[in-house]
C-alpha cells in the first residue's frame, strides 16, 4: 500500500475512531433511506455481486447481504474495516461478506466485475472531503454493463436566509472581544462557509437547483462548473446569507425508488445545511431578486475541500439591478 499524501491521510484517520460511525448510523434519514433502496428491491440484489466503497462499519454490505446478494465486497482505507469484521462475523455473515482494506485504486477484487455499487460517498456541500473520485474509479473498472448504482443521482439546491441572530454570534462576536477590537477577525469568518442546521422558517425565497450528478454518467472533470440562478424573495426581511442542501435518489433502475433530502424543510441530517453570508446585507421586499452564477470546484491545493464563487446582482423591484458582489470562499 503506497503512501499517502498528508491531505489524504488525515482524511482516511478521521474516519479511524467510532465516533463518526456513530453519528452516520444514528442518522436515521440517511440510514433508513439506504436500507430502504436496498431491501424494497430486493429482488434486483438476489444472487448478485456487490461492491460497498468506502463500507466503514459495514451497515450497508449486511443491508446487502440480507437482501440476498451472493457475495458482497466492502472495501475501506481506515482502521474502522477491522471492527467491521467483527461486526459482520458476530452477525453471521462472513461467509457473504468479505472486507478489504485499502484504497479503492489501488486494491486488487477477488472478481472482476461486480453487479451492482453501494456507497455513502456525500460530504458536507455534497462534495466536501467526498468520495465521490473513488465510486467513479470504481465505476469505471468495476461496474458490469447495465449495472446498478445506489444512490444513483444527487441535486444541490440553494435558498436565501434570514440570519441575524446566528451572524451576531459568529461574525458580530469579533467587534469586541473582552474590550478589544478582533474584527480582522471577520474576513476569515466570513471567507469558509458554516455548516449548521437552518430552521425551514429563514428560508425568504424560492429554492433552486445549482448543480446536479448522475452517477452513471458524470465524469470527474464534471464536478467544477458554474451555474447560474435566480432567487425571488416570498417576503419583506433581510438577507443574510445563502444555504444549500442536497437530495439524495435512488431511483433511476430501480422499481420501488427511494430518496431524501438534506435541506432545512425535512429531518435534519448528519450534514445538516451549509450557508454562506453575502458580503453585505440586503434589505428584500416580496418580489425581490437575486440573479447570479455560483461556481463550484475542488480546491487546487487539497481537492477534497472545495472552492465557492459566488457573483449575483440584487435587483429590487421597480428598479435596475444593483451592482453585482463577487465573493470567494474556500471550504476546508
Amino acid at each position: 500500500m503506497k503512501d499517502l499524501d498528508k491531505n489524504d491521510q488525515h482524511y482516511f484517520d478521521s474516519y479511524d475512531h467510532f465516533s463518526i460511525h456513530e453519528e452516520m448510523l444514528k442518522d436515521r434519514v440517511r440510514t433508513l433511506a439506504y436500507r430502504d433502496a436496498i431491501m424494497r428491491n430486493r429482488d434486483l440484489f438476489k444472487d448478485k455481486v456487490v461492491l460497498d466503497v468506502g463500507c466503514g462499519s459495514g451497515i450497508l454490505s449486511m443491508f446487502a447481504a440480507r437482501a440476498g446478494a451472493k457475495k458482497v465486497i466492502g472495501v475501506d482505507r481506515s482502521q474502522i474495516i477491522h471492527m467491521a469484521r467483527k461486526i459482520v462475523e458476530v452477525n453471521g455473515l462472513s461467509d457473504t461478506i468479505t472486507l478489504i482494506q485499502g484504497q479503492m485504486e489501488e486494491v486488487k477484487l477477488p472478481v472482476p466485475k461486480v453487479d451492482i455499487i453501494i456507497s455513502e460517498w456525500m460530504g458536507y456541500f455534497l462534495l466536501f472531503e467526498s468520495m465521490l473520485d473513488t465510486v467513479l474509479y470504481a465505476r469505471d473498472h468495476y461496474l458490469v454493463e447495465g449495472g446498478l448504482i445506489l444512490p444513483d443521482r444527487t441535486t444541490l439546491l440553494m435558498a436565501a436566509i434570514e440570519d441575524a441572530e446566528y451572524k451576531d454570534e459568529k461574525v458580530g462576536y469579533w467587534d469586541d472581544v473582552y474590550g478589544f477590537d478582533y474584527t480582522p477577525f471577520k474576513d476569515i469568518v466570513t471567507e469558509e462557509p458554516i455548516v449548521d442546521i437552518v430552521e425551514s422558517k429563514a428560508v425568504i425565497s424560492n429554492s433552486v437547483e445549482i448543480g446536479s450528478i448522475d452517477l452513471y454518467t458524470v465524469k470527474k472533470e464534471d464536478l467544477a462548473y458554474r451555474h447560474r440562478f435566480d432567487l425571488t424573495f416570498d417576503r419583506s426581511d433581510t438577507c443574510h446569507a445563502l444555504v444549500s442542501w442536497f437530495d439524495i435518489d435512488f431511483a433511476q433502475r430501480l422499481p420501488n425508488p427511494v430518496s431524501f433530502s438534506t435541506g432545512p424543510f425535512d429531518k435534519p441530517t448528519h450534514w445538516k445545511q451549509t450557508v454562506v453570508y453575502t458580503p453585505t446585507e440586503l434589505q428584500v421586499n416580496a418580489g425581490d431578486r437575486l440573479v447570479g452564477e455560483i461556481h463550484i470546484a475542488p480546491n487546487s491545493r487539497n481537492p477534497r475541500n472545495i472552492d465557492i464563487g459566488l457573483a449575483y446582482t440584487f435587483t429590487p423591484q421597480n428598479r435596475g439591478p444593483d451592482a453585482m458582489e463577487l465573493t470567494n470562499y474556500v471550504m476546508r
